[in-house]
């Protein structure tokens, strides 16, 4: 199977300037995008936290919260920050725009900005909960996806001339540019959750950049 694309900078902010314009929630979508390449979440990750993974009770933000191992890859518990202020403001922008739609929304207003503290952080443009589908291999393991979240981020990817951004392209499009920034490979394996310093290299490897781009940068 092909590696997931590493998507560049100029083509994130590209997709971000068309998202915030186009389909049902454009709030929704900026957020996702922001989330996904800005943590390394996996797409059932970000379909299953909770507002209370991103909010404390008084609506401040968990700068430091945790991918619960219930939800997790691997079901391996790993940390998450909520400190890029890109994401943060994306994510805040959007939980308003579910309080004006009220969706999943509580009578205890000053609680966890009036949302449900234990419904989704994302849910659908209709306002419901994204839905996760277990499949069974040859062997009797599950695993589980997420098809609704996934095509959502396929039609951000394609709507703005990107081929092949499927749910993989934000993970290890993370890993890389963490990488090019020279953080090292044990850093970065416990920001994804893996379980080897190899699966992280594997994602790492056949970095496309380009030469022009080191030399550029080399004084």
């Amino acid at each position: 199977m092909a590696k997931a694309p590493v998507i560049e900078e100029k083509q994130l902010r590209h997709m971000l300037k068309v998202a915030a314009v186009t389909g049902e929630s454009p709030t929704r979508d900026v957020a996702l995008l922001y989330v996904l390449y800005g943590t390394g979440m996996m797409l059932t990750e970000v379909a299953t936290i909770t507002v209370r993974d991103y909010l404390r009770e008084d609506g401040s933000i968990r700068e430091e919260s945790t991918i619960r191992a219930a939800i997790a890859h691997r079901s391996k518990e790993r940390p998450v920050f909520w400190v890029n202020p890109k994401v943060v403001s994306a994510l805040d922008a959007y939980l308003a725009t579910r309080v004006n739609l009220r969706h999943g929304v509580t009578v205890r207003k000053a609680a966890f900005r009036g949302l449900d503290p234990d419904g989704p952080l994302f849910r659908r443009a209709d306002g419901e909960p994204y839905v996760l589908t277990a499949r069974e291999s040859s062997s009797g393991a599950l695993s589980y996806s997420c098809d609704s979240l996934s095509q959502v981020f396929r039609r951000l990817h394609l709507q703005s001339g990107i081929r092949g951004g499927h749910a993989l392209a934000a993970r290890r499009t993370f890993a890389v540019r963490l990488h090019r920034k020279g953080y090292d490979l044990r850093h970065i394996s416990a920001l994804l959750g893996h379980g080897t310093l190899t699966a992280t290299k594997k994602l790492i490897d056949s970095d496309p950049v380009k030469l022009a781009d080191l030399v550029s940068g080399v004084i």
